[in-house]
């Protein structure tokens, strides 16, 4: 495979795994409430700290996205 194929693959990752976290935003935001009832039977833990677990891990995914996907398909477009 050539760079280009490379940078489409890496790409259309980085679109699919946008698209995952405007999901996942979503569910947070709009079933929020209901996620957290339903947490809430199986562990112990305060609203604030559930929020936190929430926008923490949102944060993490999205730097994920920037430093392994769209990074690197940069580079690619620096060496074409």
């Amino acid at each position: 495979m050539d760079i280009q194929h490379w940078q489409h693959f890496v790409l259309w990752c980085a679109l699919l795994n946008a698209g995952a976290l405007s999901l996942f935003f979503c569910v947070y935001r709009f079933a929020g409430t209901w996620l957290y009832g339903l947490h809430r039977r199986w562990f112990e833990l305060p609203r604030t700290a559930y929020d936190a677990a929430w926008y923490t891990w949102l944060g993490a995914y999205k730097l994920a996205i920037w430093f392994f996907l769209l990074v690197p398909a940069l580079a690619l477009q620096c060496l074409r």
